[in-house]
């Protein structure tokens, strides 16, 4: 439908800046679909690291990837307590993570 003036008067007309409540469904299902294919990709990365930390005894579980770009893992097993666990998060895990997943910012062990 037109107005007198040639403009649109559909609510669904593509209107920059204005949100309306078919917008908002497929902004959140955009937002989740791109969350998910994030911790997909870094499951995939730390399934690479994981044989090489279960060797020795230790593993990783991936606890959160944030908004902005923060994967937080939980260091498990032998890697708890180890003195090396820290330059293993950064030169093994965030390493590789950051090769696979250049969106990753960095990565923090938490408790």
């Amino acid at each position: 439908m037109l107005t007198e003036a040639g403009g649109s008067v559909c609510p669904d007309a593509a209107v920059a800046g204005v949100a309306g409540p078919g917008r908002e469904l497929i902004m959140t299902e955009q937002v989740k679909t791109a969350e998910v294919e994030m911790k997909e990709k870094v499951e995939a990365a730390l399934a690479q690291v994981r044989p090489m930390l279960q060797r020795d005894g230790g593993d990783v579980e991936l606890v959160e990837v944030t908004d902005e770009g923060i994967v937080k893992v939980r260091l498990q097993g032998a890697c708890q307590g180890c003195p090396m666990a820290q330059m293993t998060l950064q030169m093994g895990i965030e390493r590789v993570l950051k090769e696979m997943v250049p969106d990753i910012k960095s990565v923090e062990a938490v408790a």
